[in-house]
């Protein structure tokens, strides 16, 4: 599991630090790791021309002392400086035959700074680092235009990208794109949630000592052999009871297909039962897709929960809005057993909050950030803006847990503790997907998951899916990465995750998996 850290606390680890270290050598860890990493992106260093960007902080030096490095070793560097820089480390620069200048206020399109920058066969980003909040400032924003105008070869960002925040995500106007971010010490949650992640590119993490000041994460983000470790695995006298049986209340005589998506999440990710409840006609089509499943045909709310003992619910998808679905989903959170709520679920619910108030059992939202907006009665740009903040919120004011549907999906339980999910892709942004996602979600719950490891595996597993659909067994080594792989190269269907959930849950369980790491 990758942990994850706020500004303030990687601040704090530092100072402890860099108390107990000899001066200087937090920055002369960050900058060797720098330096590796950008040497192994060269094709060979001698003879490159690699251009720094260099603010005046602690990113700026940290960019100086790696160019100090690539310097020695043959590599042309220049940087082009955005105020004075720091002493020693330009010193250090020059001493390797760097060459340094003043960037300027406003870089001329036709001078000598674009063509730096269009020959360059690496260009290293030390204008901001992890304390920069909002945009960035004019000399710092040409640079960055400049950059995206006149794109080399590589680009490095040196912890984060430039105008990228790093607790939130939030992009300002002007921003550095990155192939590759070199972070230092713990993953910072701007670089994992969108829309930061799609600025980082890949994100490698130097480790220079700070684990034994940093706190205990409460953001993390799983990889496949957490995932693998969570899953239910039926063992002994095990029984399609024990595995756990989901009621799925979906679909309705407009929407058919939700309520086929979603049983199918469910019987896919290894529910024991599915008991589906529903209006004859989705009722038909679920017993024609799926035989395996336990159909009734329900109208009220009474009727639905009627259906025979369940361990969870899934209500939403595909239910429509009106008195009808109100009715079902009132019942249903009326059980005391996990519920998730999905789709109009949500829309229901979002006139009726009070139904939430009192269940003692887990309860599990999956919006996206429009159905995400009408619950909490805020704007959608300001959810998509900063999905932590608003994932964490509403988990704590509505006492649920929040599964934040997006490129970066967000899981916040009700006690602050939060997990990004690493393998989404924009692919899934198509109808249905969501359905499949929340029968994958109910069947953990069913089979004893909490809300937050339901929705985590669960999200893991759908994006996963996805990139197999999209990609082929090819993506298996990549799809469970730092975020910034690329997307599937074909169009995906809802109907293609169902097809290939198999070959992600054996990715995952496999000893080898894709992505697995120690700790």
């Amino acid at each position: 599991m990758r942990a994850v850290h706020p500004v303030a606390e990687v601040r704090a680890a530092e100072a402890a630090a860099m108390a107990a270290l000899p001066p200087g050598a937090l920055m002369a860890r960050a900058a060797s790791g720098l330096a590796r990493r950008c040497a192994a992106l060269l094709p060979a260093v001698y003879g490159a021309r690699v251009v720094l960007l260099v603010g005046a902080g602690n990113n700026g030096a940290d960019a100086l002392w790696a160019g100090a490095r690539l310097a020695a070793r043959g590599a042309r560097v220049d940087a082009l400086l955005v105020g004075a820089g720091e002493p020693e480390a330009l010193a250090a620069f020059a001493a390797a035959g760097g060459r340094s200048r003043p960037a300027g206020p406003a870089p001329a399109p036709d001078g000598p700074t674009p063509e730096l920058l269009r020959r360059a066969d690496l260009v290293v980003d030390g204008l901001v680092g992890i304390g920069g909040r909002g945009p960035l400032r004019p000399a710092a924003a040409a640079l960055a235009g400049l950059l995206a105008a006149h794109r080399p070869a590589v680009v490095v960002a040196v912890d984060l990208p430039s105008g990228v925040d790093a607790d939130t995500g939030a992009v300002g106007a002007v921003a550095v794109r990155a192939d590759v971010t070199v972070t230092f010490g713990t993953h910072k949650p701007g670089l994992l949630v969108s829309p930061g992640a799609q600025y980082a590119g890949m994100v490698e993490c130097v480790d220079i000592g700070l684990d034994p000041y940093l706190p205990v994460a409460h953001l993390a983000v799983l990889d496949a052999g957490d995932v693998a470790a969570r899953l239910p695995t039926p063992v002994g006298e095990a029984s399609k009871y024990t595995r756990g049986v989901l009621g799925v209340a979906a679909g309705s005589e407009t929407y058919t297909g939700a309520a086929v998506l979603a049983t199918g999440g469910a019987l896919r990710t290894g529910a024991g039962m599915v008991r589906y409840a529903g209006t004859p006609h989705p009722a038909e089509q679920v017993r024609s897709r799926w035989p395996e499943s336990v159909v009734t045909a329900a109208e009220t709310g009474a009727e639905v929960v009627g259906v025979g003992r369940v361990q969870a619910w899934v209500v939403g998808p595909g239910l429509g809005t009106g008195d009808r679905a109100a009715g079902v989903v009132q019942a249903v959170l009326g059980q005391d057993v996990p519920v998730l709520v999905d789709a109009d679920g949500l829309t229901v619910l979002a006139r009726h909050g009070g139904w939430l108030t009192g269940r003692a059992a887990p309860t599990l939202l999956t919006p996206h950030a429009g159905e995400f907006a009408r619950l909490m009665g805020c704007e959608r740009a300001d959810v998509e803006a900063d999905r932590l903040t608003w994932a964490r919120r509403a988990a704590a004011e509505l006492g649920v847990t929040v599964l934040l549907k997006g490129t970066t999906t967000v899981v916040a339980d009700p006690d602050g503790s939060v997990r990004i999910n690493p393998t989404g892709t924009p692919w899934l942004a198509t109808a249905g997907s969501g359905d499949v996602l929340s029968g994958a979600c109910g069947a953990l719950l069913a089979g004893g998951l909490s809300a937050l490891d339901a929705g985590s595996c669960g999200a893991f597993l759908h994006g996963l899916a996805a990139r197999l659909a999209g990609a082929g067994a090819a993506a298996v080594g990549t799809a469970a990465g730092a975020p910034g792989p690329a997307p599937p190269p074909v169009p995906i269907t809802a109907t293609d995750l169902l097809a290939a959930w198999s070959a992600a849950e054996r990715a995952v369980r496999a000893p080898t998996g894709p992505d697995r790491r120690d700790g």
